[in-house]
């Protein structure tokens, strides 16, 4: 069996080693170890394989904590410390700032940490009815595979939400259409203000209609639980409460806080929150800081959401401009303003940001500043379209190092912007999620 020292951490979690001029990936190795392997696929340049014994461990390697850990594909580092998962994290921003956009940033902000474990407060669980494997599977993918987990727990969920996992799954076992159920989405508020529209909602992904004796049961298990039970027939917009007499213009809303900002924002179960609300907080705070918005400033926040970053712009006194894809969240973050008193300082359009051009842009008036925070596909577009007249300092939201070092290439090296700072957040603990933060500003 061929053996390997380890390099260093791919973007993926995987070990790199270099056998005979050949990159090797090989899951569940660190850098510093020497470890067997198997290889799983080849091919002329590289291969991937898999971890069999480790002949000499890391200082850094710990026992993961999940007994699913090595199957399922939700986590990919609970092998590693996890102060060393948030120094992996930023090499890899580095790395892609480097190699992708030719950029160095002046200076690295130290990483933002939180809780390594129970900080999930949103989920996809699969839902699978395999007769040959035992009956119904509820949980998440496995490791390169469209199988799923039979997880019966699960240490990055809150615990309360772990803990009930095999009920749910002996719940969803019962229903009739029960291989018509594929997938349960989990949504929970923070909780911080108490009261029963923080319960956790369920929304249970039906393809077919529930019986009677179907929504009896759930609800049965609702009650029991303490959560909301929702049914989405449909695209994330059908999602509705499963009690008749709460149509969902009326239903409890989730909501999280940010006390630093006096605020709350409320949200629908399918809508797009961070899943990590520790780390959310903590990052609004780095993005306020490095953004340094004032009163009087005119300051645009892309791809806004339901005003996640908005809303505390407008706290610190400037006049905000949000920009969404989604007019659900454009009217979402509408509402969050005038629950928060912030109405008169925020104004929220519908827009596709994957077409900006310099006169869209232009539209929006003159800007001091600018927050970006897009989804893994960047915003190119709106850094190309960026014009003569260019705000002063931006902040960029990353969850992509590729499409934020791709983007960054493009404000230094055409559009006349410095990279001052950038950093990571670890909003995903456990995993090899990298989400970050940078600052530019006009040189």
């Amino acid at each position: 069996m061929p053996i390997a020292t380890i390099q260093s951490l791919d973007h993926e979690g995987r070990g790199v080693a270099r056998v005979d001029g050949k990159a090797v990936f090989i899951e569940g190795a660190l850098p510093g170890e020497r470890v067997e392997y198997v290889v799983r696929r080849s091919r002329p340049s590289y291969e991937q394989a898999d971890t069999v014994r480790v002949l000499k461990a890391s200082a850094q390697r710990v026992v993961p904590r999940c007994a699913h850990y090595g199957v399922c594909g939700g986590c990919s580092m609970q092998h590693l410390d996890a102060d060393a998962q948030a120094a992996v994290k930023q090499r890899i921003l580095e790395d892609a700032l480097w190699h992708i956009g030719k950029l160095r940033a002046e200076r690295i902000l130290p990483a933002i940490h939180g809780p390594a474990w129970d900080y999930r407060y949103r989920a996809r669980l699969g839902v699978r009815v395999v007769p040959s494997k035992g009956g119904l599977r509820i949980g998440f993918h496995e490791r390169r595979s469209s199988y799923i987990v039979d997880m019966r727990t699960c240490p990055v969920l809150p615990p309360q939400i772990s803990a009930l996992l095999p009920r749910l799954r002996e719940m969803l076992a019962g229903l009739s259409i029960a291989d018509r159920v594929p997938q349960v989405e989990i949504a929970l508020g923070d909780g911080d203000a108490g009261g029963s529209g923080d319960e956790p909602v369920f929304v249970f992904r039906n393809l077919l209609p529930f019986s009677k004796a179907d929504e009896k049961r759930i609800l049965a298990f609702a009650a029991a639980e303490g959560i909301q039970a929702w049914c989405q027939p449909g695209g994330p917009d059908t999602a509705t409460p499963l009690q008749p007499a709460q149509p969902a213009a009326e239903a409890r809303t989730l909501a999280y806080t940010l006390p630093e900002f006096d605020l709350r924002l409320h949200f629908r179960p399918t809508d797009f929150t961070q899943v990590n609300v520790h780390i959310n907080r903590l990052l609004i705070r780095r993005a306020m800081q490095l953004l340094d918005a004032q009163a009087g400033e005119r300051i645009a926040d892309l791809f806004c959401g339901l005003g996640n970053f908005s809303l505390p712009i407008a706290r610190c006194g400037a006049q905000v401009v949000g920009v969404e894809g989604s007019d659900a969240l454009v009217a979402r973050a509408l509402d969050n303003a005038r629950l928060n008193g912030l109405e008169a300082r925020c104004e929220f359009h519908a827009a596709n940001l994957f077409e900006a051009t310099e006169d869209s842009l232009a539209a929006l008036g003159p800007l001091d500043k600018l927050l970006i925070d897009p989804p893994r596909e960047g915003a190119i577009a709106v850094v190309k379209a960026l014009g003569v007249e260019q705000p002063a300092r931006i902040v960029y939201v990353s969850c992509n190092p590729a499409t934020l070092a791709r983007d960054a290439a493009v404000l230094v090296h055409e559009k006349g912007y410095v990279l001052r700072a950038a950093g990571i957040a670890n909003m995903f603990p456990q995993t090899s999620h990298v989400e970050s933060i940078a600052l530019f500003e006009r040189a």
